[in-house]
This record gives C-alpha cells, structure tokens and sequence, in this order.
C-alpha cells in the first residue's frame, strides 16, 4: 500500500444489522439492487459473479436519465466478514479507466456491523473525494435496506 493518503479512502458506518445480512446484501443481486448507488440513483443493469475470480458489474441510472457504469473482479470473498474486489468505471464505450481496489470488512458490533470500506489505490485526491461523497449517499441506502431486511 503506498504511504500517500490522498489516494486511499477510508469509511466507516454502523449498519443496524447482523453481518451475515448485511453482507448478503453486498452478494445477493435481488438484494443489491435496492440499494447500490448513491441517493437519486437505480440499477436497470447488474451482473453479478460473487466468486473468487468472478466479475461484476452495475449501471447506476440517476433520475435525469445519465447512466454511469462500474466493473471489476473479485478477488477474495469470506462470508460474512470480508470483501475484496476492484472497481473501474466504463466510458461510453464500455472501456474501463484506472482500477482501484475495495475492501469491506464487516465486524459485528452492539447494535449491529461495523462496516468499514477501504478504497485504493486512486489516482487523484478529487477522485478519492468523489468517490468518498457517493460511498456515503450509497451507504444512506444500505442502512434503509438492512433495516428493510431486518423487519422481514
């Protein structure tokens, strides 16, 4: 890992749910889509390959119609604690700019999960930052999703 934080983001957010639903909510694709992307955003187009070595990918559409697309591979998987995967955004043109790398750790907790993201490694501090902005609308939505998962 290099030593420059400006190209390394770090979340943490207390999810009030159980790792095992909380992570099934990151894998399961009927599970994903009712909350990935940030606020404002839905997924028409998701596929997922929860393996090691698998591949994934989700466009996020925003209600103005802008669609935005992301891939990457998996790289470790360890229910319920662990998610390793990479994270490209796709031009117009489907090809994939610089890779970064996502890990999510999901730690139970009183009250729930700690779940903690860590992206790296980005190319510049305002990408880190944009990224860091829509992780956290993105996460809104996750916790209204455990909690929806939780009341069933």
């Amino acid at each position: 890992m290099s030593d420059n934080v400006d190209n390394v983001l770090r979340l943490e957010r207390l999810i009030a749910a159980p790792p095992e639903h909380v992570f099934e909510l990151w894998t399961e694709p009927e599970q994903m889509v009712k909350w990935w992307g940030p606020e404002g955003y839905d997924i028409p187009v998701h596929a997922l390959d929860v393996r090691p070595g698998g591949r994934w990918r989700t466009t996020m559409r925003h209600a103005s119609g802008r669609e935005l697309t992301v891939s990457g591979m998996y790289r470790n998987i360890e229910p319920p604690r662990r998610l390793v995967f990479t994270w490209g955004w796709e031009d117009e043109k489907g090809v994939r700019g610089h890779e970064t790398e996502v890990t999510v750790t999901f730690e139970a907790t009183p009250g729930g999960t700690r779940l903690v993201l860590l992206q790296q490694t980005f190319e510049t501090k305002e990408s880190r930052d944009r990224h860091s902005h829509g992780w956290s609308s993105t996460f809104n939505k996750l916790a209204k999703a455990a909690g929806e998962l939780q009341r069933k």
